[in-house]
């Protein structure tokens, strides 16, 4: 099976948990079939939670290699923990599956993910990321696939909106088309509620970027595994429910994504391209703002007056 090619090791299935004692029993009841056909081995990394959590995992999964991490590092922060516990297994690990505890796989969902992991593309490059279709709990699909970030992007989203300029590869980030998640589509990034990523990915990337506390990390770490031939792939096969979604509601957590897809940016681009980019998503926050949606207003507050830090470009 391809699917145990990906290295020598058991699929090492990563959740970073931080209070999910409420989520979790579904998850780890969702694993025996989600992993279906593959040998593996459950890692979590729990940042500091004061519910239930870790005694929650050890009573579902006693099995399970429990990091805990002392405190909420973030989510970078707490991957690279799990990383590292997976890596002093007898024999190490081969693939990764990231997820995300609300997430609840379909029959067989990971191996399909790690069965398309390595795939050779006709540009030379190939498969490092796979990832699955994703719906949320009511069955509607989410668009998790990406373009990078750039200028015009950024100011289609201003003007149209995500959805009716996701139809239009140069206005928007937001990759709508149906016929995206109907086959294999290769994408610059994808949301990172559940991702594969292959040992030559794992090995080439090193450590998540721990400076992104939520939001962009995944973004980041797609970008630098494109950078080194290493594609993010959707795999059709591969079905997923997602329950999140915090950040629509949540100004807190709506503001932070904002900032630090400027933050990102700012990495990869000059600064007069970050200054029209940063213009561009203050403009979007702006008009929704004025609409009196409280997260926009959080957003452009933290815009405006972000503080600087060694890991704060903008």
């Amino acid at each position: 099976m391809q699917a145990q090619q990906q290295g020598a090791g058991p699929v090492a299935v990563v959740v970073v948990t931080w209070n999910s004692a409420e989520v979790l029993p579904g998850f780890l009841d969702s694993l025996p079939s989600g992993m279906a056909g593959l040998d593996w081995r459950l890692v979590v990394a729990d940042n500091d939670s004061a519910d239930d959590t870790v005694a929650v995992v050890r009573k579902h999964a006693p099995e399970a290699t429990v990091v805990e991490t002392g405190r909420n590092g973030g989510y970078s922060f707490g991957i690279n923990a799990a990383l590292r516990a997976a890596a002093a297994w007898e024999g190490g690990f081969g693939a990764v599956l990231i997820c995300n505890p609300d997430v609840r796989m379909a029959e067989g969902c990971a191996a399909a993910l790690v069965g398309a992991l390595g795939t050779p593309l006709p540009d030379g490059t190939e498969v490092g990321i796979s990832v699955p279709v994703l719906h949320e709990e009511d069955g509607e699909l989410i668009h998790s696939l990406r373009r990078e970030s750039s200028v015009t992007r950024a100011l289609g989203e201003a003007v149209l909106g995500n959805r009716r300029a996701g139809r239009f590869p140069r206005w928007s980030e937001l990759v709508t088309a149906p016929d995206a998640y109907a086959g294999r589509t290769e994408a610059d990034w994808a949301t990172g509620a559940l991702l594969a990523l292959s040992p030559a990915c794992v090995a080439a990337c090193g450590p998540w970027d721990e400076s992104f506390f939520l939001y962009s990390e995944e973004t980041d770490y797609c970008l630098r595994a494109r950078d080194l031939g290493l594609r993010t792939r959707l795999e059709p096969e591969a079905r997923a429910r997602h329950l999140g979604g915090d950040s629509r509601v949540s100004p807190r957590l709506w503001s932070l994504l904002v900032v630090n897809r400027v933050r990102l940016f700012r990495r990869r681009h000059g600064l007069p391209a970050t200054v029209a980019f940063r213009s561009a998503v203050l403009l979007r926050e702006l008009s929704r703002a004025a609409l009196g949606r409280e997260p926009a207003r959080a957003a452009v507050r933290a815009l405006l007056g972000a503080p600087r830090s060694p890991h704060q470009e903008v």
